[in-house]
């Protein structure tokens, strides 16, 4: 039996298992990728002007986990033939303390008047990517299914409509929603995971382009013949305020940033133990059903997590703390976002783009509309790619995503990512139903 078990399981255990040594594998490679970035001849000079820094951080972890060297989680078999199933903890790692600490920090210095003054286009832009998806998924399932009957087919709790609402709960809102559309739509659990799949396959690929995107900005921001003057306002202030107080960080300034950034990471997750337990129970006494399911967000930990940071960080932008700025407080924050795009980037291998095939052209053209569409209302509104990127993030990617969007532009820019990725996890379990009613109808179910 065991020698049939051996035949059947393959181990995938990459070249590196141990997370010290993968995270010192990840900073090698971000300290290579700011080298040559800062070279101001010559080839890199070139080839950074095409390609963002920020999208190599995302890619060159993505080529070690094609090629084995890492990865996110993989299958293990000892000599005695036990299976094992092991996985990094980087990640985790990186979003849950490393993104607090670096929000807060790239917050201290944010005028919320001016993130208000930037006007509607990033909440129409962020509406605009909504709808997409909503409708993005039954059209893609239309379509796929003309040609291919069986990508959308399934009966009962197989169907593949129920499946693609996961994506639809994901795509708008976060982790959350995700749970609350298998729960609702009770979507066979053995089958999930080629959806998570088709989620980390076609979600990396479009924040992959968005990144590449952000280098071009300016010649795409032309082409849209978009406004960007109350973005660069904002961008100026921050930045005249950032030399206004700059200084050479002393030892205690240092001890002051990190006591600030993970001292705010220990309140955000001492208050979202509570928040989450007592929403947990609030929703569970909630009529069953889509009522209850609507309010499931409230229940995440990540979700209060992510708004306690953000609101205190806001609240410390307005005392003297603010003047940390100078003493690299930004600074700090884009380490920790950039170790962050890397272990993100570690989850990609770029070899399943090519699995589960069907279920894979179903999220591209899904995702192709979603493109589209904010592409034509940005050029109808003369609306700047900045809304356009977050907006979209906000929706697809989430409060883990939106933010590293956001800064890509500029740090000062990082909260209009958070605030926008909140706002969808309040509206994504109700668009991801409406979504999916829609696709099923589409599939002929």
């Amino acid at each position: 039996m065991q020698d049939t078990l051996n035949t059947i399981v393959e181990d995938t255990s990459p070249f590196f298992e141990n997370d010290t040594i993968v995270f010192g594998v990840l900073m090698v490679c971000l300290g290579l990728i700011f080298y040559t970035s800062h070279k101001e001849t010559g080839f890199w000079s070139k080839f950074y002007k095409i390609v963002p820094a920020l999208f190599m951080a995302y890619f060159l972890p993505a080529i070690l986990t094609t090629f084995g060297v890492i990865a996110p989680e993989w299958v293990s078999v000892t000599d005695s033939g036990e299976v094992v199933e092991k996985s990094s903890s980087l990640y985790y790692m990186s979003s849950r303390y490393l993104l607090p600490a670096a929000l807060v920090l790239m917050t201290l210095s944010i005028d919320l008047k001016a993130v208000f003054n930037l006007g509607p286009k990033a909440l129409i832009m962020f509406l605009t990517g909504t709808v997409g998806i909503i409708i993005g998924g039954p059209v893609a399932v239309l379509l796929v299914g003309t040609f291919f009957p069986e990508a959308v087919g399934g009966a009962g709790a197989d169907a593949v409509w129920r499946g693609l609402s996961t994506l639809a709960g994901s795509w708008i809102g976060g982790g959350a929603n995700q749970t609350a559309m298998l729960e609702i739509y009770g979507y066979n659990q053995a089958l999930y995971g080629g959806m998570v799949f088709v989620d980390i396959v076609v979600a990396n690929i479009w924040m992959a382009i968005i990144l590449i995107g952000i280098g071009k900005s300016a010649r795409i921001d032309k082409w849209l013949g978009a406004d960007t003057s109350a973005i660069e306002s904002l961008k100026e202030k921050v930045s005249s305020y950032s030399l206004s107080v700059d200084r050479n960080p002393s030892l205690t300034d240092l001890m002051i940033l990190a006591a600030i950034a993970f001292g705010t990471v220990s309140f955000a997750h001492f208050g979202a133990g509570y928040m989450s337990s007592f929403f947990e129970g609030w929703v569970a006494g909630l009529p069953k059903g889509l009522y209850r399911n609507m309010f499931t967000f409230l229940s995440s930990s990540f979700f209060w997590m992510i708004s306690i940071t953000t609101i205190i960080g806001i609240l410390l932008s307005y005392t003297k703390l603010r003047s940390y700025e100078g003493a690299g407080a930004s600074k700090f924050g884009s380490v920790f976002i950039y170790i962050l795009v890397a272990s993100i980037g570690m989850k990609m291998d770029l070899t399943l783009i090519f699995e589960n095939k069907l279920l894979i052209v179903i999220g591209l053209v899904w995702m192709l509309i979603h493109a589209g569409l904010l592409i034509l209302v940005a050029k109808l509104i003369k609306a700047p790619y900045f809304f356009l990127a977050v907006g979209s993030q906000a929706n697809v990617g989430g409060a883990a995503s939106a933010p590293i969007v956001a800064s890509a532009f500029h740090p000062s820019l990082a909260t209009v990512g958070v605030l926008l990725a909140v706002f969808g996890y309040a509206i994504g379990t109700l668009g991801a139903v409406l979504c999916t009613v829609l696709m099923q109808l589409a599939s002929g179910a």
